[in-house]
C-alpha cells in the first residue's frame, strides 16, 4: 500500500496479448452490420430488404418491424426524475431499432447478419429505405423556441424535464441585500468519448440450455445483464452471461445498454449462430452516447467584503434523441450539487431544463456533470474577481470552507468530511511560480506574444451510492484470487486490487490474482463509474481481509494447539502473543483444504466476501494552475506549464494515480481547446471523423507536474478518495481562465471552448476594432 507499483497488467497489454471483444473467436461465428439513417428525422415509409437478404453470404437482415414482432423490448432510462413542480418528467425509451422513425443521423434501421463483416456491410448498401424526411432541431436553446420541430410528436415542446435543486427564496432575498451582482453565460462543448478501443458486441444462444452468453465491451457486466434481461428479453437474469474481457477504454461511454448488444444476442438466437458485431470508428462518432452540451446562465451574489452569499444557475441539457440509461441523471443530481465548490456560499439555488434534440443521446462522460458544474463555478468566480478589481486567488481564499469546519454542510446539501482547500491553492501556485508570472508576462509582451495564468479549485462527490462486493477465494497451493464486482477499463485495477490484498495478508504481490467481468464468476457488481472502485470496492475488498484473518485465527490455533484468543496476525503471519511460535497464511491456507488439519467442525476451504455500502460520499479536491502564451496573429494557443495539486486521502499507488489525472488533464485541455461535436442546423453531424474532431496529442500538453496532500477521508476505513475523473474536472476552467487572463487587457472577458485558434484569433480581431 503507498507504493509506485508498476502496473501488472501492462506486460500483455503492450506486447499485443490483451484480449478484447474482437479477439474472441466461436465456432461457426457471423458478422452483424448496422444500417443507420442518413437523416436527422425522418419517417420510415418503407425498408425494402430483399435484393440485400439475396446477395452472397448474407444470412438474416432483421428490422424494428421483427423485433416488435417478437416482442423485443426497448433500452429504458433508470432514473426517473420530478419536475419542479412534483410532476412526471417525460421519458422516451430507445429501440435497438428504428420502426417507424429515425430521429438522428446514425439511427439504427436494419441489422445484417452475413458470413463476414465485409458481406454484410456490402448488403446494407442493398437496402432500399423510403425516408419521409421531416424538419430537425440539434441545438439545445432552439429546441425549446417557440416553433421549433418536434422530435417526438406526444411532447410539444421538446421539453423532458424542468428539474430544480436549492432554496430559491433564500437566494432571492440574499440577492436582494446584495453589494454586488455577477453574471455569466456559458456554453459546456458537446463531446465524443473515442475510448482506444471502439464498442463491440458478440452474441452466443444455447438452445439446449436456452440461455444467451454476450461478450462486450463494458464498464460492469452485471448492470448490462440487468437491463438486458429485464427491459429487453424480460426473463430471469441467470439466463444470461455476460463477460466483459480486457476494454480500451471507456470514460463513461461504455457504462451503458446499447442497441447492438441486444440485437447480436437477438439474432444469435434467430438464426443458432454466434453473431458479433465491432464498431467501426465512424459509427463511434454516429452512435456512441456523447457528453457535455449544456448552454448555462449562472449569477453569483456578493456582500461589500465580497464574501459569497448565493449562486444562482440555470442551465439547458441537451438529451439527445433518446434518453441513454442515465441521460436525465447526469445534468441534474450527478454533479449539480457541487456548484457550491469548496466555497461558504449561504444559498443556492440550480434550474436545470432538459430537452430533446434531433442528435445522439447525451449521458456520462469522464466527470460526468461534475465538470460541467465545477467549470460554471470557476469561471463565473474567476470573471467576479476581474469584475470586482481583485485577484482570483484572493477572492477564493476569502471565500474558502475553513479545514476547521468540517464536517461542513453546503447549501446543496453536501455534507464534506475533510478539505484544505487553501493549502492546495497555495501549493499550486508556488510550484507554478505565481510571484515571477509577471516578469515572464513581459518577456512574452516582449515577444509580440499574450501570456495568461489561470487557477481553478474543484470538489467532487465521488465513490459514493450503491455498495460494491469483493470476494477473496484461496486455492489448496495458498495462491489468492480476487473477485470483484467492479470493472477495469485501463485504470490498473488488477495491480491496485492486488496491492490491498498483498498488503493486508501479507502475501506477495505475485500469489494474487484479480478477476473480473464475468456474471457467471462474480456473483454481484455495480460497475464501474463515478470514481468508486478504490473507495467502494477497495473497501469491500478491506473487509473481506479482515474476515479471511479472523477465519485463519481458527485454523492457525488448531495448528499451534493455542488458544484462539491468543492468536494475532501481523504481516502474514499468525504468531502466539508473547512467544516466536508461528504459522504463515500461506500454510494456513494450504492447510484448510486438508481436512486432517482442520479444526473440528471446520468447512474446508479458505474463501470469504463481504459487502460495502458507503456511508457518505467522498470529496476529492484540488487546485489546478496553467500557464499559457498566445499568439494574437494566429490565434494559437500554448499551454507553457500545467501545475496541479490534489487531495485524494490515503493513497495505494501513486503511480496509477498519477496516470489517472495525466490522463484526466489531457482530456479537459482537449475539451477547453480543440474537441468539439458539432451538429448543423437540420442535425447533421460536422465533425464525424478525426478529420474535423480535433483530439489532443502529445505535443499540445507539457509535462503535468502533479503533487498531492494527503488530507484522509474520514468517512471509510481505507481513508481514500476517489480519483479517476478530477483532471477532467479542474482542466477546462483553469485553462479558460488562463487564455482569459491572457487576453484581458484587450477588454475581453471570456471565450467559449473549445478555444480554438480561429475563435481566439477572432476575440481578438473585434476587440480590436
Amino acid at each position: 500500500m503507498g507504493q509506485p507499483v508498476r502496473r501488472s497488467e501492462d506486460r500483455r497489454f503492450i506486447t499485443g496479448r490483451g484480449r478484447y471483444t474482437d479477439d474472441i473467436a466461436l465456432p461457426r461465428e457471423v458478422a452483424g452490420y448496422v444500417l443507420r439513417s442518413p437523416h436527422a428525422h425522418a419517417k420510415l415509409r418503407t425498408i425494402d430488404t430483399a435484393v440485400a437478404r439475396a446477395a452472397p453470404g448474407v444470412l438474416a437482415v432483421f428490422t424494428g418491424a421483427d423485433l416488435e414482432r417478437d416482442g423485443i423490448g426497448r433500452i429504458p432510462c433508470v432514473v426517473p426524475l420530478k419536475n419542479r413542480d412534483g410532476s412526471r418528467i417525460r421519458m422516451v425509451e430507445h429501440p435497438l431499432l428504428a420502426a417507424s422513425s429515425a430521429r438522428h443521423v446514425g439511427d439504427g434501421i436494419a441489422f445484417v447478419v452475413a458470413e463476414s463483416a465485409a458481406a454484410a456491410k456490402d448488403a446494407a448498401e442493398l437496402i432500399q429505405v423510403e425516408y419521409d424526411v421531416l424538419p430537425a432541431i440539434a441545438d439545445a436553446a432552439g429546441a425549446l423556441a417557440p416553433g421549433a420541430p418536434l422530435v417526438w410528436d406526444d411532447i410539444p415542446d421538446n421539453l423532458c424535464f424542468d428539474w430544480e435543486t436549492g432554496d430559491r427564496k433564500a437566494v432571492e432575498a440574499a440577492f436582494a441585500r446584495a453589494t454586488h451582482i455577477v453574471e455569466l453565460s456559458l456554453v459546456n462543448n458537446r463531446l465524443v468519448a473515442n475510448s482506444m478501443e471502439p464498442r463491440g458486441a458478440f452474441g452466443a444462444f444455447d438452445a439446449a440450455e436456452e440461455r444467451f452468453t454476450l461478450y462486450t465491451s463494458t464498464q460492469g457486466s452485471h448492470a448490462i445483464r440487468r437491463l438486458l434481461a429485464a427491459s429487453v428479453f424480460r426473463m430471469p437474469e441467470n439466463r444470461i452471461r455476460v463477460v466483459t474481457p480486457d476494454v480500451g477504454g471507456g470514460f463513461g461511454m461504455k457504462l451503458f445498454l446499447y442497441p447492438e448488444q441486444g440485437l447480436v444476442l437477438y439474432a444469435a438466437r434467430k438464426l443458432g449462430r454466434p453473431v458479433k458485431w465491432i464498431g467501426e470508428r465512424s459509427e463511434s462518432f454516429l452512435s456512441d452516447a456523447q457528453g457535455r452540451d449544456n448552454i448555462t446562465r449562472a449569477r453569483l451574489a456578493l456582500d461589500a467584503d465580497l464574501n459569497f452569499l448565493a449562486i444562482d444557475v440555470e442551465t439547458v441539457a441537451n438529451l439527445g434523441a433518446y434518453l441513454s440509461n442515465f441521460g436525465t441523471f447526469i445534468p441534474t443530481m450527478a454533479g449539480t450539487a457541487m456548484l457550491a465548490g469548496v466555497y461558504r456560499t449561504s444559498a443556492a439555488v440550480v434550474r436545470v431544463k432538459g430537452v430533446y434534440t434531433n442528435t445522439v443521446p447525451v449521458d456520462a462522460y469522464r466527470g460526468a456533470g461534475r465538470p460541467e458544474a465545477n467549470y460554471a463555478l470557476e469561471r463565473l468566480v474567476d470573471h467576479a474577481a476581474r469584475k470586482l478589481g481583485i485577484a482570483p486567488a484572493e477572492l477564493r481564499r476569502r471565500n474558502f470552507i475553513p479545514p476547521d469546519a468540517m464536517p461542513f454542510k453546503t447549501a446543496l446539501g453536501m455534507t464534506y468530511d475533510s478539505g484544505e482547500f487553501a493549502k492546495n491553492l497555495s501549493d499550486a501556485l508556488k510550484h507554478v511560480d505565481a510571484d515571477g508570472f509577471a516578469m515572464r508576462r513581459a518577456q512574452s509582451e516582449a515577444r509580440g506574444k499574450l501570456r495568461g495564468l489561470g487557477i481553478s479549485t474543484y470538489i467532487e462527490q465521488c465513490g459514493g451510492g450503491f455498495d460494491e462486493m469483493a470476494e477473496i477465494r484461496f486455492d489448496s497451493s495458498g495462491a489468492a484470487t480476487v473477485i470483484v464486482g467492479s470493472q477495469s477499463t485501463g485504470q490498473g485495477h488488477q495491480t491496485a486490487y492486488a496491492q490491498i490484498v498483498a498488503d493486508g495478508l501479507g502475501l506477495s504481490f505475485e500469489r494474487v490474482r484479480v478477476h473480473q467481468g464475468d456474471t457467471d464468476i462474480v456473483g454481484f457488481g455495480r460497475g464501474t463509474g463515478g470514481s468508486r472502485s478504490l473507495p467502494v470496492a477497495g473497501n469491500a475488498l478491506g473487509i473481506a481481509i479482515r474476515r479471511v484473518i479472523e477465519k485463519g485465527k481458527k485454523i492457525a490455533a488448531h495448528r499451534l494447539e493455542a488458544a484462539e484468543a491468543d492468536i494475532e496476525f501481523v504481516d502474514g503471519q499468525y504468531v502466539i502473543a508473547g512467544t516466536d511460535r508461528r504459522i504463515g497464511i500461506v500454510e494456513v491456507a494450504q492447510a484448510a483444504f486438508n481436512p486432517l488439519l482442520l479444526p473440528p467442525g471446520f468447512e474446508p476451504g479458505f474463501d470469504e466476501k463481504a459487502h460495502y455500502l458507503p456511508a457518505a460520499h467522498t470529496f476529492p479536491n484540488g487546485c489546478h494552475a496553467c500557464e499559457v502564451e498566445i499568439d494574437p496573429e494566429t490565434g494559437v494557443t500554448t499551454v507553457l506549464r500545467y501545475v496541479v495539486v490534489d487531495d485524494f486521502g490515503n493513497v495505494v499507488n501513486p503511480l496509477l494515480l498519477a496516470g489517472q489525472i495525466h490522463g484526466g488533464v489531457v482530456q479537459g485541455i482537449g475539451q477547453a481547446l480543440i474537441e468539439g461535436c458539432i451538429y448543423d442546423a437540420g442535425g447533421q453531424l460536422l465533425t464525424g471523423s478525426f478529420t474535423d474532431y480535433a483530439m489532443p496529442h502529445a505535443d499540445d500538453v507539457p509535462p503535468i507536474e502533479f503533487s498531492y496532500n494527503v488530507v484522509p477521508c474520514r468517512t471509510n476505513p481505507l481513508g481514500i478518495k476517489g480519483a479517476g475523473e478530477a483532471g477532467a474536472i479542474g482542466a477546462p476552467p483553469a485553462v479558460i481562465n488562463a487564455i482569459v487572463d491572457a487576453i484581458a487587457g484587450l477588454g475581453i472577458e471570456t471565450i467559449e471552448m473549445p478555444a480554438t485558434p480561429y475563435s481566439v484569433w477572432r476575440a481578438i480581431q473585434q476587440a480590436r476594432l
